[in-house]
């Protein structure tokens, strides 16, 4: 969607947000809610029935159908259709849980009006949707059994993690929710959130435990959507611990840099599609995307369409692709998009901020020369459904200028004042040396493990690091789009790349990386 306009903060309005940020001693943050939806996570956890219970649900959580074994291989004579099913299954998440919020104060009185009027609703329309699923796949291929199993969902709060119920606040302080930050920048080393380790599992948990404590409850706020995010989802970054840990480059290993300017989405590019996800579905994702570099990325992008279309990029041999959700100010200023789909009408409200800097690096491999990336490689990073999945495919970090050896995973950080928001996405770098794309859009690509090698017969190929800095107020003013139901959570941060280099650039990339070149 484009957009016309680009609005800016008044002083004003940025003194407002920052009003917010107050700090109690020992750096966390006023117990208020600052702001206040649907997903897929855990087929088999339990509802509880208490009046108590039931009043502080905040979202609805359904197993993630698009991650399931049964679909880990579907065939390409499947594919198209088996897609749209899945975005369907979203947009019908999506309708119930505009069901969900509209009816909050019936549900309170009696829980039971949950079920009637939005649980049974969703089950029956997910069995619809599911067997169609399998009757797709059945036609070229064996049939999945059991994705039936699949269509019943639950309510549950908004300030708890997948299976934690309300103890998620209470939990943090022992790091095991609240580590989760210091466990989220993977680096070059390993699977996401496996290096970095337990360096932020102390102050992350006191931090998790001491916020995530008072809103753990469910008693989520309002924000300005009404579905988040919350105090609990902020944390001072002056209070981490450093947490970053680097893998050292061995002899052999591929030690160079390629860097591509693309520019910071000057051109205002956005819409809610996602050409890998949902490809031929409008409004895909739900959310709106910033894009840089290729111009004509949106649902009906092909591969040849890519390959014909404008590039921000300064070097026209890079019409890659890359995409990721926006981030807004949480200031009650209406957006262009505030009536329409991916925008207001799901949630995403706020002024989108256009990026202060945009920094698109390909590293090498500390272990091994890397090789070509295939052209039209499709690569995703992070989960835009961690929130209700559960953390095991999250992978963007967050931190500030100047504190980038601290990195949060499940937290937005507040930076102090001079210092800017920081977003980090670090992609897979290992390729299993056939498959520009794969069912899930996951397994063709994995990360190293922690010693930075490749396992299983996959290929090192140029790992994009992305770092994306905002120019924000200090203080808990700000989200990023989500699916309405994952409440805007940090952890569902996400980041999105298909590689459109020419032949020749990309053999320029390998040689700069290979031969330990700092190359643009």
């Amino acid at each position: 969607m484009p957009r016309t306009s680009r609005k800016r903060s008044t002083l004003a309005n940025r003194a407002i947000v920052a009003t917010a940020a107050l700090l109690l001693g020992g750096g966390g943050l006023v117990a208020v809610n600052v702001y206040a939806s649907a997903g897929e996570g855990d087929a088999n956890r339990s509802t509880p029935r208490t009046q108590n219970v039931w009043q502080s649900m905040s979202t609805i959580d359904c197993p993630d159908v698009a991650t399931q074994d049964q679909l880990a291989n579907v065939p390409d004579a499947a594919r198209s259709e088996v897609d749209r099913n899945l975005a369907l299954i979203d947009s019908q998440i999506t309708e119930a849980y505009k069901r969900f919020a509209d009816e909050k104060a019936q549900i309170e009185r009696d829980p039971r009006f949950a079920d009637n009027a939005v649980l049974n609703p969703l089950k029956d329309k997910r069995t619809a949707t599911l067997e169609r699923i399998a009757l797709s796949i059945g036609r070229v291929a064996e049939r999945p059994q059991g994705l039936e199993g699949l269509a019943p969902c639950t309510l549950r709060a908004g300030g708890t993690s997948p299976g934690q119920g309300g103890q998620n606040g209470g939990q943090g302080g022992q790091g095991q929710n609240g580590g989760q930050p210091g466990q989220g920048d993977g680096q070059n080393g390993g699977q996401p959130g496996q290096d970095g380790g337990q360096g932020d599992g102390q102050n992350g948990g006191q931090d998790g435990g001491q916020n995530g404590g008072q809103d753990g409850d469910g008693q989520t706020g309002g924000g300005q959507a009404g579905n988040g995010p919350e105090a609990s989802d902020f944390v001072d970054i002056t209070t981490v611990r450093p947490n970053v840990q680097k893998v050292r480059t061995a002899r052999g290993g591929s030690k160079g840099t390629f860097t591509t300017d693309c520019g910071v989405n000057e051109a205002g590019k956005f819409n809610s599609d996602n050409v890998i996800v949902a490809p031929g579905v409008s409004n895909g994702a739900h959310h709106m995307h910033d894009y840089v570099g290729n111009q004509a990325n949106d649902a009906f992008a092909t591969d040849d369409s890519l390959a014909a279309g404008e590039t921000s990029c300064r070097n026209q041999g890079d019409k890659s692709t890359y995409y990721w959700p926006v981030l807004r100010l949480q200031n009650g200023q209406d957006e262009d998009d505030a009536n329409v789909d991916g925008g207001g009408k799901e949630g995403n409200v706020g002024e989108i901020q256009t990026p202060s800097q945009v920094t698109l690096t390909f590293a090498g491999s500390p272990k091994s020369k890397v090789t070509a990336m295939p052209r039209f490689l499709r690569i995703i990073t992070g989960d835009a459904k961690a929130f209700t999945n559960g953390d095991a495919n999250a992978n963007a970090s967050w931190s500030c200028t100047g504190f980038e050896n601290r990195q949060l995973k499940d937290k937005y950080p507040i930076c102090p004042e001079g210092s800017q928001v920081v977003r980090t996405f670090k992609f897979q770098s290992c390729w299993d040396g056939r498959n520009a794309d794969s069912a899930n859009h996951r397994t063709h690509v994995a990360f190293a493990d922690r010693n930075g090698r490749c396992q299983n017969g996959f290929k090192a190929i140029p790992q994009l690091q992305q770092r994306v800095v905002y120019a924000v107020p200090p203080g808990p003013g700000f989200a990023v789009d989500s699916f309405p139901e994952q409440l805007h959570k940090p952890i569902t941060d996400h980041g999105d790349f298909i590689n459109v280099f020419d032949d020749k650039l990309m053999k320029k990339v390998v040689s700069c990386l290979n031969g330990g070149r700092a190359c643009r």
